[in-house]
């Protein structure tokens, strides 16, 4: 064998774990500040979406859109210029685009 090659790993040893997945781990309260005036999707209790620029919203989770576009089933049903949606039907609200 020549003085320069490595010798092969041992036949008992499997390749390094890829390395982790990068996640967000700030708080909730840290990704709704950094939506205020983005794109947002909205889903309600019904399992109807609402997809807007999130103008506000308060520690009741009550939600005021603008450019509001009502989703059902995937379909768009109603355009709205501004929309409020009360915090108790909000089942999450999720980042439409880049944060």
């Amino acid at each position: 064998m020549d003085d320069t090659t490595p010798p092969p790993p041992p036949a008992d040893q499997s390749p390094p774990p890829p390395p982790p997945v990068q996640t967000h781990t700030g708080s909730p309260t840290d990704f709704l500040k950094g939506v205020v005036g983005k794109r947002v999707i909205v889903r309600l209790t019904s399992g109807v979406d609402y997809c807007g620029v999130l103008s506000c919203l308060d520690g009741y989770m009550n939600i005021a859109l603008e450019q509001t576009e009502e989703h059902v089933n995937g379909a768009v049903t109603n355009r709205y210029g501004d929309a409020f949606i009360r915090g108790n039907n909000v089942l999450y609200i999720s980042a439409a685009e880049a944060i």
